[in-house]
Parts: C-alpha cells; structure tokens; sequence
C-alpha cells in the first residue's frame, strides 16, 4: 500500500495563502483549502496509526488532531485572519503517560516537536524537585545517543536567575531554570514532501519517548518513588 503524502498542492496553498491573507481570497478559493485540508487530516491519521503501534495515543483520529487554520487574533500582532501553517497535536493516552507530539507543516519552516509546551506549577515544581535530587540521571538521559542524535539540546523558556527556593550556583542551575521541556527537529521543504516522511515523522518521535518516558516516571510519582495517580 502507498504511503500517505503530504502533496505538493498543500503546500502550494499556504504559499498563496500567505500572500493573500484575506477572508476574500479564502473565500474565493475554498476549493483549494479544502482539498488540502483533507489530505492533512488524511496524513495526520496515517501518522496517528503509525504512532500507536509504538504509543498509546488519546487523540482519536487525524481530524482531531488537526488545528483550526483560522486565526485567533486577539493575541496576535499580525491581525491576518489565516495562519500560514498546518499544525496539529497528539496527546498521550492516560494519566500516566505524560507529554504530547506536535507537527508543524509551514514552507521553508516546517518541524515536529513534543515534551512539555505549558506544565502548571505543581508539574513544574515536581520536576525542578527532581532535577535537583538527580541531575546526573537528567544528564544521562539527555544525552541518550538517539535522543540528542535526532533533536540535539533540549529548548524552551527559562526564567532569568534561580528559581525561588533554588540555589543560584546549585551544579544544574541551567535545567532548573527551564519552565518548558521540549525537543524540536526541523525539516526540508523536499522532506516533507517526500514518500518517505511518514516514516521520518514517526521514527522522530518515537525517538522522543526515552525522554517522554522518563518525565511521565517523575510526573506520576513523589519524591519517594511512590504512584500518585491511578
């Protein structure tokens, strides 16, 4: 059976798109919109199957996991009704696997990436707690070979010094400054759009789940190794 693609004429879209961000335009050629929509949703869904033989995902379908490509721009400075991107997001299933996978499909930016975009503050403290206890292990896990082989260093917002009850000169001052947890791979626009991306998408995550596995161990335990959830 062929692959699932991304093709080229979804692509193509968000290039017009992108010059033409108006909701006269996207009226006028809701015929490509759709088109290339449905063949998002259709590789989102190949993904999401490849995903499970390896994960247990909540996200039910490729629809569902597909963002809106309308734009909500009460929050945005760009005030232009469309994003200029296909994205959307799979969730790990159940309270003990923790961590989710996103895609960004966008010419000459696209990139998947996954870990911990927004943890609340009892998520965030647990982990520094953690980090403080057992950064050598953090250390080792960071820099497991497939891991720092696929996405390099870990990324995300810090706060500027210590965090409050935390030592400025503590020897993992750096991991505990961080207040998201995530990993990023960029892709080629001829990646994407390869036959072959399918099976890059899903090895690239999986190749996160040394470090989801790790973060879904220290997020559904105390500080004595014991369960916290169900």
């Amino acid at each position: 059976m062929a692959a699932t693609i991304i093709r080229k004429d979804s692509v193509d879209f968000l290039k017009k798109l992108a010059k033409n961000n108006t909701r006269e335009w996207f009226n006028d050629h809701k015929e490509l919109y759709t088109a290339a929509q449905t063949n998002m949703v259709e590789f989102a869904g190949a993904l999401l199957a490849e995903m499970n033989k390896h994960d247990h995902i909540e996200t039910t379908s490729g629809k569902q996991s597909l963002f809106r490509i309308y734009k909500d721009v009460r929050f945005s400075k760009e005030k232009v009704p469309y994003n200029n991107h296909w994205s959307g997001s799979f969730k790990r299933a159940t309270n003990k696997l923790r961590g989710g996978y996103y895609f960004h499909i966008q010419p000459g930016g696209s990139f998947l990436a996954g870990g911990f975009w927004g943890p609340d503050k009892n998520d965030t403290q647990r982990i520094r707690q953690d980090i403080d206890h057992n950064y050598e292990a953090w250390h080792k896990m960071l820099t497991n070979k497939t891991l720092a082989k696929t996405f390099g260093k870990m990324i995300g917002d810090q706060v500027l010094s210590a965090p409050r009850g935390f030592s400025k000169d503590h020897p993992a001052i750096e991991l505990l400054r961080y207040k998201q947890y995530l990993f990023r791979h960029d892709f080629a626009d001829e990646e994407v759009l390869s036959p072959y991306f399918i099976k890059k998408a899903n090895e690239t995550f999986k190749a996160l789940r040394p470090f989801l596995d790790f973060m879904s161990e220290i997020l559904t335990t105390d500080s004595n190794g014991v369960s916290v959830v169900d």
